[in-house]
């Protein structure tokens, strides 16, 4: 008679040549996410110090004064530079996030857009590879 136990099933791997893109599209948004961060919380200071940092709009729809801008920038760079630390340190939260405020960064510049267009472009642009990047990639780990 043989006797049946219950066992875990054996660690599936993944396609080593899969993990390799997606370990590499996965630590390269989280650098991007860090800078972006960082350069946000530096626009964020700037906007905050002297509010004649970027030109002024005319009517614009979603016209917030400078200094609004500058707390915008600052808060949602904080968080993002956060997230991009956590992405990297493989954390389990990250992920998530890290879609959820690169689709928030986006929204942020293109509201942002007629102040500063060539960087906001660059950074809707970033937002997009980040989130393609955060949600395609497979976990690298063996899974039970």
């Amino acid at each position: 008679m043989t006797q049946h136990t219950a066992s875990a099933p054996p660690p599936r791997a993944t396609h080593p040549r899969h993990s390799t893109w997606a370990t590499g599209g996965t630590v390269f948004a989280g650098i991007l996410m860090m800078v972006s961060g960082v350069v946000g919380v530096l626009n964020g200071i700037a906007g905050i110090a002297a509010d004649d940092v970027y030109q002024r709009v005319g009517t614009y729809v979603y016209e917030f004064s400078l200094t609004t801008w500058g707390w915008i920038h600052l808060v949602i760079g904080v968080l993002v530079a956060i997230t991009g630390w956590g992405i990297l340190k493989g954390a389990d939260w990250a992920r998530g996030v890290g879609i959820g405020l690169a689709a928030l960064y986006m929204i942020e510049y293109f509201m942002f857009l007629p102040y500063a267009p060539v960087w906001s472009v660059i950074s809707i642009a970033i937002g997009v590879f980040v989130m393609w990047s955060l949600a395609t990639s497979a976990r690298t780990t063996t899974t039970p």
